[in-house]
């Protein structure tokens, strides 16, 4: 019998396998290829939970039962309005402008309006983070309707559920069980991953004792990068360039033997399978099945074969979140806002641990410059 082979070494990221805290939020590839939210596997979580169980879970730092997730929702219904000072300063932002700055912005402007009162407190910490997770995707649309369309739109919808609230305020009326519940389950898959680089940016500034809006903020800015948000809207700009998928496989080969990276494989953590991928592969392949568009579809997993024949490399959550935001109608633009709204709950959850640890995070650095040296007098100076 053949021994296994070994994972394929990880790309190199600072800082990898470097411990630098400590945790009860999350776990992120401990037993092998798996995740869990505060000891709750992430598949028991996409498929028996709500985003507001799992919100309330990471925030709160427990599963609710059917009265609390009553009062949880309904709370979350009545923080969905916001101050006429936001909007009016969402209708000074640019359309030009990048989602993620207009979200950072709308947040920014929320903190200043209705701010952390005691910024050590966790009970504030925690209403404050109900309330971004109520209020984000009415900044998002609200700039989102005005800037593109000149429209105003009334963000205090009646959805029982944030996805929900989201298509509706997006497409003006609302959706489907079905495409709620498919949003509902990619929010819970994006919601927390451990200290990547944007929770722990957040968990930084949460360190030196900052208001949570400020955290937050610090997540979003380090999101924004393309290091580590916007992989699912490069993956749609790939899969949608192909009309079928033996072109689409014909060209990614050639792009290859090219030494072309495709973004949505692989991953810094994981080394066979990102646990996340077979439920959002599956919502994907529904949505296309009932009215989506199959195409999509069938070149995303036309491509999943040839990445792993090729490389053996395995899709991440990015690659089918992307045809599956795209038959939801969401437009690419605001795939990674969406990903804010969904990761601000694990955000929360950590910079509220953080504060909890009393501790401000300064590591050390190595030093790569000359060697100690004097100044010289101006006149001796070379130019």
């Amino acid at each position: 019998m053949e021994a296994p082979s070994s994972p394929p070494p990880k790309k190199s990221v600072a800082l990898s396998g470097i411990a630098a805290g400590e945790t009860a939020i999350c776990t992120v590839g401990r037993n092998g290829d798996n995740l869990h939210y505060r000891g709750y596997p992430i598949l028991e979580l996409a498929q028996g939970c709500a985003f507001e169980e799992v919100g309330h879970l990471l925030i709160h730092g427990r599963l609710p039962d059917e009265a609390a997730l009553s009062q949880y929702r309904q709370r979350l219904v009545e923080a969905r309005g916001l101050p006429h000072e936001v909007l009016v300063t969402l209708e000074h932002i640019p359309a030009a402008t990048h989602p993620m700055d207009a979200l950072r912005s709308g947040v920014s402007t929320l903190g200043c309006v209705l701010p952390e009162k005691d910024e050590h407190g966790t009970a504030g910490a925690r209403d404050i983070a109900d309330r971004l997770l109520a209020a984000l995707p009415s900044l998002l649309l609200y700039w989102y309707h005005f800037s593109h369309h000149g429209r105003r739109i009334d963000t205090a919808t009646s959805d029982a559920s944030i996805a929900g609230q989201f298509l509706h305020l997006l497409r003006g009326q609302p959706a489907s069980p079905e495409h709620i519940r498919a949003l509902d389950q990619s929010l819970i898959l994006y919601a927390e991953h451990e200290f990547n680089a944007s929770t722990f940016a957040n968990r930084v500034v949460a360190s030196t004792g900052a208001d949570l809006y400020s955290c937050i903020c610090a997540g979003i800015g380090a999101l924004k990068g393309p290091k580590h948000g916007g992989a699912n809207e490069v993956a749609m700009d790939v899969i949608a360039r192909y009309d079928t998928a033996d072109q689409a496989e014909n060209d990614i080969v050639r792009r290859l033997g090219e030494h072309e990276v495709v973004i949505g494989f692989g991953h810094p953590v994981y080394t066979r399978v990102d646990p996340r991928s077979a439920v959002i592969k599956t919502i994907a392949q529904r949505l296309g099945q009932t009215g989506g568009n199959p195409r999509l579809f069938e070149i995303a997993e036309r491509l999943e074969s040839v990445m792993l024949r090729e490389k053996g490399l395995f899709p991440n959550l990015d690659w089918y979140a992307a045809p599956a935001y795209h038959m939801l109608g969401i437009p690419t633009a605001l795939f990674t806002p969406l990903f804010v709204i969904a990761r601000t709950a694990g955000w929360a959850a950590h910079a509220i641990e953080q504060r909890g640890s009393g501790k401000i995070i300064r590591p050390t650095a190595v030093y790569t410059g000359p060697d100690e040296r004097h100044v010289p007098a101006i006149e001796e100076r070379s130019a």
